[in-house]
Formats: C-alpha cells, sequence, structure tokens
C-alpha cells in the first residue's frame, strides 16, 4: 500500500469508526432519535436492527483491505469477511424495510431503497465470488459492497450542509437520498477501472 492509498484508507478508516461510534448511541439508548428519523412508520424495532448491522459494516470493512491482513492473517480475513457479510445483510434488509417509511415521500423511498437493494446485491455477489474462489471478481464487487456501505459516512456530511444553507429538508433529504451513494458507486466504478488498465499495461 503506498502513501496515497494508505492516506485513502485512514481517512475512510477514520470516518467510518466515528460515524459508526456516533451511530452506536442508539444501540446503547443514549440520547434522542431525531424527529424526522423517529416519524418513520417501521422505526420500531428496524431502526436498531439497521443501526446494528450497519455499524458492524463500517467497523469492519476498512479492515479487509488491508493488504497485511489478506496476506500474513488469511483466516482472520476470512471470518472479518463473514461478519462483514451478515452486517451488511441485516443493515441491508432493514435499511430496505426503513426505506419503505420513509417521512419525504417516494423520491426518497426510491433512493434509499435502491441503496439497499445494491448494497445487498454487491455484498451477496462478492461473498458468492469468495466461496467460488474468483477472488478478483470478490474484491471487485467487495469495493462496490464497501463504497454502498459507506453512505453511511457521505450522508452524515450532507446532513450538515441543509442547515448551513437553510434548505427546506424534504427537498434535500430527497437529493441525499441518492447523493449518499450514487458518487460513492461511480468512484469505485472509476477505480476498478484504473486498477484494471494498470493491470493490463503490466
Amino acid at each position: 500500500m503506498n502513501s496515497r492509498d494508505w492516506l485513502c484508507w485512514s481517512v475512510a478508516g477514520f470516518l467510518c469508526a466515528g460515524i459508526a461510534l456516533f451511530s452506536a448511541r442508539y444501540l446503547l439508548l443514549i440520547g434522542s432519535v431525531p424527529s424526522e428519523i423517529a416519524a418513520n412508520a417501521f422505526a420500531n424495532p428496524w431502526l436498531l436492527i439497521h443501526v446494528a448491522g450497519a455499524v458492524t459494516a463500517l467497523l469492519v470493512g476498512p479492515l479487509q483491505f488491508l493488504p497485511a491482513i489478506r496476506a500474513r492473517l488469511a483466516r482472520l480475513h476470512r471470518w472479518l469477511g463473514r461478519i462483514y457479510v451478515i452486517g451488511c445483510l441485516v443493515g441491508g434488509v432493514a435499511g430496505f424495510v426503513l426505506a419503505l417509511g420513509a417521512t419525504s415521500g417516494p423520491i426518497s423511498t426510491a433512493g434509499f431503497g435502491m441503496l439497499a437493494i445494491l448494497w445487498l446485491a454487491t455484498t451477496s455477489l462478492a461473498w458468492r465470488a469468495a466461496m467460488r474462489q474468483r477472488f478478483v471478481a470478490h474484491r471487485a464487487w467487495m469495493v462496490r459492497s464497501f463504497a454502498l456501505a459507506f453512505a453511511a459516512v457521505t450522508l452524515r456530511l450532507y446532513l450538515p450542509l441543509v442547515d448551513v444553507f437553510a434548505l427546506p429538508f424534504d427537498d434535500a433529504y430527497r437529493a441525499i437520498s441518492f447523493l449518499s451513494w450514487v458518487p460513492n458507486l461511480l468512484v469505485a466504478e472509476l477505480f476498478l477501472r484504473a486498477g484494471r488498465r494498470r493491470a493490463a499495461l503490466a
């Protein structure tokens, strides 16, 4: 891992850990749930289930991209992979249910619903590729899966801008339901394409 990759991993890992620990307050019943979230028709019990799965994925996911773990601690990598997949599947299913109850309307339901479906699909395909020992495909699908998991981070980077620019919350939230994950997935695809190009040149 070169210095640029290490810097990117460090920033992403720090953000994931920060958001995961911040979100874990719901599981520990610390503080109140924001009114917009509490008003979701399916918040009880699906919010806590979603948080539990997403927090797990955010904490474990970055570790899976460390070359030292993949190369020297293969057994640990496999077990962390299983934990990550379970976290994604639990978080994705609960996230889809929550999307159906989004208080900002059908656009938000579509945005977050698509995120949940794609998260479940990419994670399942990554797991399937690993089981078939198709490790190049496994890595590609895992990059996509983590890009979608990272939506939990980008969503919370966008939310403060709603107050900064005094935007109508519902309108902004509809946009964020797509902005939180579509750019992430585009960056993942560009990253994978650049990797394939470097491999071809090599």
